[in-house]
């Protein structure tokens, strides 16, 4: 399952790079913000700077253990209360007693790790995904598929995140 991180390929190397440029824009987007301007809905949207750092910290660790473990064989039926929207709202905002420093200081940790796991685990062991409403049985994906995903996911974000930061103050990116 795992290689030794002395044969660190171009591969591993480019896919740690590319995480890496986006991880950079997105934790740019937060440089300088006040925990109250990290939760500011400065868009029609919902989304905040911290809430996007928040729930990118939250897929990549969802994603990082998909790619050791695998996925359930299926996605559990959720009962829509309001208390499990209200939870499903909170993963996209800073909530109380949450800063942006504290958002930032898991992101790093569990960028640290998902690292490590680039570096180590073998990128051609596929897992099956699990079958969900926008998802068919029996698709898989490689690990290698797993570290691509979650660096698209950081991409998108950090662009939602610089637009919401230039409402903000300006800021951008850049440009």
């Amino acid at each position: 399952m795992t290689t030794n991180e002395q044969t660190l390929t171009g591969e591993r190397v480019d896919i740690l790079e590319f995480l890496g440029k986006h991880r950079y824009f997105l934790r740019h987007t937060a440089q300088g913000l006040t925990d109250e301007q990290a939760n500011t809905r400065s868009t029609v949207s919902a989304l905040t700077v911290g809430g996007l750092i928040k729930h990118v910290t939250s897929v990549e660790q969802h994603w990082a253990e998909f790619a050791v473990n695998g996925g359930g064989a299926e996605v559990p039926k959720v009962e829509f209360t309001p208390e499990v929207i209200a939870a499903w709202e909170d993963k996209f905002r800073l909530t109380e007693g949450e800063t942006l420093a504290g958002a930032l200081a898991e992101y790093e940790k569990v960028a640290a790790a998902t690292d490590e796991l680039v570096k180590t685990l073998d990128l051609d062991v596929t897992y099956e995904l699990p079958a969900a409403p926008w998802q068919p049985p029996g698709v898989f994906w490689s690990v290698r598929r797993v570290f691509l995903h979650i660096t698209a996911e950081t991409a998108q974000h950090a662009g939602h995140a610089d637009i919401i930061r230039e409402t903000i103050d300006g800021q951008k990116s850049m440009g």
